[in-house]
Order: C-alpha cells, then structure tokens, then sequence
C-alpha cells in the first residue's frame, strides 16, 4: 500500500516502513505525527485519487529527528576584477519514518 502525500509544499510518495527526509514543518519536538493531506492512495492495482485530497484518509509518521542534507556551494566570481565569493549552504530536513497508512 501506498500513498502520496503532501506536506512543505512538495508531494511525497510513501509506503508504509519508509524512512523520508521532509521540509521542516514545525513538528520537530513531537514523537508522532500525522498528515492529513493524502492525495491519492493506491493498493495493488486500485488507485483512488481525491479532490484535491482523499477523504478520510491519514498516514501516521513517527519522528526520529532532524538532519541536514548536503553542502550546496555557491561560487561568484567576476573575471579580470579580482572577485571571488563562496557561500555554502546546508538545508535542515525532518527525518520521519512512515508507520500506518489508512483509508
């Protein structure tokens, strides 16, 4: 069983067992989560897809904490100026692991 979810903006697809790495949504202090905007759900070769969202439908997540992604660098440089920057960035994201998908 599947489900796509959606939560900070972007849409996840999720199976139960999962391990996702979320936008950060303001549930970091909380044990357990649940989304409420599932926007389709699919078992087998069934599909049921809401408008905009499935009716009755959840998919609990428990939190096992934050972490950061990946260094993004950002280079500027002007040529013949003498100019050079770098930047580097690390995005936090909310580790959670999907527990119970329910219709």
């Amino acid at each position: 069983m599947f489900a796509v979810i959606k939560t900070g903006g972007k849409q996840y697809k999720v199976q139960e067992g999962d391990t996702v790495d979320l936008e950060l949504t303001g549930a970091e202090g909380e044990k357990n989560t649940v989304f409420d905007d599932v926007l389709a759900i699919g078992e087998g070769d069934s599909l049921t897809v809401g408008t905009p969202t499935v009716k009755g439908a959840k998919v609990a997540a428990e939190v096992i904490g934050e972490v950061k992604a990946n260094k993004v660098i950002a280079f500027k440089y002007r040529r013949r100026k003498g100019y050079h920057r770098t930047v580097g960035h690390r995005q936090r994201h909310l580790r959670v692991k999907i527990g119970k998908i329910s219709a």
